[in-house]
């Protein structure tokens, strides 16, 4: 036998005790690590998915609502049209209507918001609650991202000429 030699002179190396003892822990341990590491993972995407739909969905909604706004005979159906069509785009991705807020402003005169030439600027604001959550005590609520989105349209110079 050679000196410092583990196989003892047969020429095959004997397995230690330790290397016996943790036969089968590494499928163990990847599979461990794997879910510790990918649960988090997916959550993350489900969340970023979540929030870019929210965005989207008022973004879509302040867009749609202020071109609805600018096409309407008068300012009262302008603003019931607009409303709808906030309800309607938040709707098509699963948000609340009754939670948003819309603000419309004119210019330049807030009196007369279907004056040819003007501006009118829809804002609509929400918040994204985070996908999963239960609605326990309220948690669904508290752990919400608030999105927002303005749009402009200008009213066209040939709006009431007909």
């Amino acid at each position: 036998m050679r000196p410092g030699s583990p196989s003892g002179g047969s020429g095959a190396p004997r397995p230690r005790a330790w290397m016996r003892a943790s036969d089968g822990s590494a499928s163990l341990e990847f599979v461990t690590a794997g879910l510790l590491l990918l649960v988090p993972l997916v959550y993350l995407a489900l969340a970023i998915a979540s929030i870019q739909g929210g965005a989207l969905a008022v973004e879509g909604a302040a867009r749609h609502a202020a071109r609805v706004f600018v096409e309407a005979p008068d300012v009262a159906s302008a603003r019931a049209r607009a409303a709808e069509t906030v309800a309607v785009a938040l709707a098509d991705y699963g948000l609340p209507a009754h939670a948003a807020h819309v603000e419309i402003l004119c210019r330049p005169a807030p009196a007369d918001c279907l004056r040819r030439g003007g501006l009118v600027t829809v804002a609509v604001r929400s918040s994204v609650p985070l996908p999963l959550l239960p609605d326990v005590g309220g948690l669904d609520r508290g752990a919400s991202l608030p999105v927002e989105s303005a749009a402009t349209q200008r009213v066209s110079r040939f709006w009431g000429a007909s």
